[in-house]
């Protein structure tokens, strides 16, 4: 069932009616009581689709996807990283570790600064 909007021409209440699509529109207005009500011309809802059936990969041949399984590597649990990703988030070797001193003395100024990106530039 479709909800329809309607304005009181009378007052200017504007409402929503939750309502079958062979009922007649409604006149009487819930705010002021006159019979001046008048269903608006509105967009609508949007339609959602529920369930399977809707994508294209939900009718794929069972010989596709067997395949497709095939390719994809297998997940593998014991792994927590990518190679990249240690490399990453370790320190360049070429970068001079600062003195224990350094580290002590100024923690705020190091949280103030922003992140090394190994010497590579983001253009």
């Amino acid at each position: 069932m479709p909800t329809y909007e309607y304005k009181c021409a009378a007052c200017g209440h504007a409402f929503e009616a939750f309502q079958p699509i062979s009922s007649k529109p409604l006149k009487k207005c819930p705010h002021c009581g006159k019979n001046s009500a008048r269903r608006l011309i509105s967009a609508g809802a949007g339609i959602i689709f529920k369930g399977s059936g809707f994508y294209e990969t939900d009718y794929r041949s069972e010989n596709y996807k067997s395949g497709e399984k095939k390719e994809a590597p297998p997940a593998d649990p014991t792994k927590k990283a990518p190679a990249g990703a240690a490399q990453a988030a370790a320190p360049a070797a070429s970068e001079p570790a600062p003195p224990p001193a350094a580290k002590a003395a100024a923690p705020e100024a190091k949280a103030a600064e922003p992140p090394k990106r190994n010497g590579k530039s983001k253009s």
